[in-house]
């Protein structure tokens, strides 16, 4: 991609006085015309580039831009290293990798210690996006990204707990969010914007038409806010036994109240059958204390798995 190339170009910029368009092409496996043009986008960004011809010639940065040529410390690149990796454990090619290792080329003495080996090798974070569902996710994202880029819409069928139903879509961003991939974007159906989950997309194909992006697009922020407004409290009671794994579910800063040897905790919700199917996780553990509408749909849902049990006896 032409911006991975650009990034890879002023990174070598920054830590070399000096480098040739024939250095450059053969780095990115391009032709010296494509380093020209890329040279003069950059320039254009308002990075002010020289270049000389001659036998000692090449092409710098120019004398005298306020500019720090160490613009990342080692703790910064590896960061943004880091950061790239666990992209590339979604991707279904090879884009970050070839972007890391292009980083990398140009980051050498802000990377001091083989710092960038030591992001391969294991060592300080790791970070690894991909999910039991890795082959489908990467393909969806891929095909999701490159429409987002191009301003294609794509059509899929969408399973909820509502049912099924089929979209045409104009996706504008991916993102990852407790422990799963979505795609948020403008729905045709509804006619707003909406959030998927990519697990649930089947059947997920790019069309050839192009969309217009919307005249007032919300931030994402606004959208996860205004579900928020939809959502439910309820007030629960747990067994002390249960501490632990509502320390590693919900956070250990999470409002948790201990009441008379008992675990009270108050939570937002918007989707009450995946809420009963997590609370029917705990089995005796747990309690619907409040609201008395939520505690009494509980106990319906619980009589219909008990009848269903009944009935083949």
């Amino acid at each position: 991609m032409k911006i991975d190339r650009l990034i890879g170009i002023i990174s070598i910029l920054l830590q070399k006085e000096k480098v040739t368009a024939h250095y450059l092409a053969k780095k990115f496996e391009v032709s010296r015309r494509t380093i020209n043009r890329d040279i003069e986008t950059i320039i254009q960004s308002g990075i002010p580039l020289y270049t000389e011809q001659g036998a000692n010639g090449g092409i710098s940065i120019m004398n005298g831009f306020a500019i720090d040529k160490t613009a990342f410390t080692s703790e910064e690149m590896t960061s943004i290293l880091v950061g790239l990796q666990s992209l590339d454990s979604v991707s279904g090619t090879k884009r970050y990798q070839q972007l890391m290792d292009k980083l990398k080329a140009g980051s050498s003495d802000v990377l001091p210690n083989n710092d960038a080996d030591s992001i391969k090798l294991g060592r300080g974070i790791f970070i690894n996006l991909s999910s039991y569902h890795k082959t489908s996710i990467a393909k969806k994202i891929e095909c999701l990204n490159a429409s987002i880029e191009n301003y294609k819409n794509v059509e899929f069928r969408y399973f909820s707990p509502k049912g099924e139903t089929k979209r045409i879509f104009e996706p504008y961003s991916l993102m990852y969010w407790w422990s799963s991939w979505y795609v948020w974007g403008f729905c045709e159906l509804r006619g707003d914007f909406r959030m998927f989950k990519l697990n649930r997309i089947v059947d997920l194909t790019p069309l050839n038409e192009s969309f217009v992006p919307q005249k007032d697009i919300p931030s994402i922020e606004n959208t996860l806010k205004q579900g928020d407004s939809e959502s439910i409290d309820v007030k629960i009671c747990f067994d002390s036994e249960m501490k632990w794994r509502l320390i590693d579910e919900v956070g250990a800063e999470y409002d948790l109240k201990e009441e008379g040897g008992k675990l009270i905790l108050t939570i937002k919700i918007m989707d009450k059958i995946s809420f009963f199917h997590t609370l029917l996780s705990y089995g005796s553990y747990a309690e619907i204390i409040e609201p008395k509408e939520i505690r009494e749909e509980f106990i319906t849902y619980i009589e219909k798995i008990q009848n269903r049990y009944k009935c083949q006896n």
